[in-house]
């Protein structure tokens, strides 16, 4: 597939085989995007991501990279040293949704569900108010496919149930995609970070950058 040409996905009423084909396509996708540019990448995040893309937030929940997904651990460094706190996902109940439990560089991860890692139950529990989302795709309308699991989306509700939180989406920008197949449950993020742009959907939210 030709670097920087969409994927084009035409589906007026959602399913989960026409979900399931632009998956395998979209990782197809990211895998040579990662291939390619996987340490440029980490370190363009690391810059457009180290300030905290100049939101007043507290709590940023990032998560640790597993296959080819974009790596943001340089980012969260940062973070941690501009004074943020940083947590982690972790997989703790049937409910699939997740908590977040405080990470800083050096601490010790137990493998999790999937072949993730995790901060061990003893680290304290955390809600964010800025979530960083790993992709498998994503489109200029701010929809988000992932693996098809439904953590994210429903932690997303959960936290946007419970207050506010800004759901920023972070992959390689290779794995923008014409449309994603939406379903009502399906949450749509506020930002997506690549290396090489944001893409603002909520106005409101950027409206907040310092």
């Amino acid at each position: 597939m030709t670097p920087g040409k969409k994927i084009v996905m035409c589906q007026q009423f959602p399913t989960s085989e026409s979900k399931d084909l632009l998956r395998r396509q979209a990782l197809k996708r990211r895998g040579e995007a990662h291939k390619h540019f996987n340490q440029f990448a980490a370190m363009r995040l690391k810059k457009l991501l180290g300030a905290g893309l100049g939101i007043d937030t507290s709590i940023i929940a990032g998560y640790w990279p597993i296959r080819d997904e974009i790596d943001c651990r340089p980012a969260l460094e940062r973070l941690n040293e501009r004074g943020y706190q940083i947590a982690l996902p972790a997989v703790e109940s049937e409910s699939q949704i997740l908590a977040f439990r405080a990470w800083k560089p050096g601490d010790t991860l137990e493998g999790g569900p999937f072949g993730t890692f995790q901060p061990n139950r003893k680290a304290l529990v955390l809600t964010p108010d800025m979530l960083l989302l790993p992709l498998v795709a994503f489109d200029q309308l701010g929809h988000r496919l992932g693996y098809g699991s439904g953590y994210y989306d429903r932690t997303i509700e959960a936290l946007r149930f419970g207050g506010s939180v800004i759901a920023i989406g972070v992959g390689y920008d290779d794995q923008e995609v014409e449309n994603i197949p939406w379903e009502g449950h399906d949450q749509v993020m506020d930002a997506v970070v690549t290396e090489r742009r944001t893409l603002w959907f909520n106005e409101a939210v950027k409206g907040q950058r310092d």
